[in-house]
């Protein structure tokens, strides 16, 4: 039986869900202490049980994206804060190629933060 991250991630649409997979694989991979647990309805990255990053979609053009908790604290121009107070969000364009670099340079960073 699949877990609900699991069972999360199939029920995607592609190309979100191999967008998705990726960048999860890209996290997980960034540091050890690192952990996948769900919250809010969603997978959710934590350091040390504290909050770490998101992976969601935005309601009206699909697009995933990766939400980072303390983004306030980060100075990536291409970074989106929105309406949050705290949080910023890096959308993935599921169809081009993933900004592998861009995407290890805004974790790297929030993770000093931790």
């Amino acid at each position: 039986m699949l877990s609900i991250i699991n069972q999360y991630y199939e029920n995607l649409e592609e190309p979100n869900r191999s967008c998705l997979l990726a960048l999860r694989v890209i996290v997980l991979g960034l540091d050890s202490r690192i952990q996948e647990c769900w919250k809010y309805k969603m997978p959710f990255y934590c350091i040390n049980k504290k909050m770490f990053c998101y992976f969601w979609k935005d309601r009206k053009t699909n697009i995933p994206y990766l939400g980072l908790v303390k983004g306030h604290l980060l100075n990536h121009a291409e970074l989106e804060q929105g309406d949050r107070k705290k949080m910023k969000v890096l959308p993935i364009d599921p169809l081009a190629d993933m900004p592998i670099d861009l995407i290890l340079s805004v974790l790297k960073e929030a993770i000093t933060h931790y």
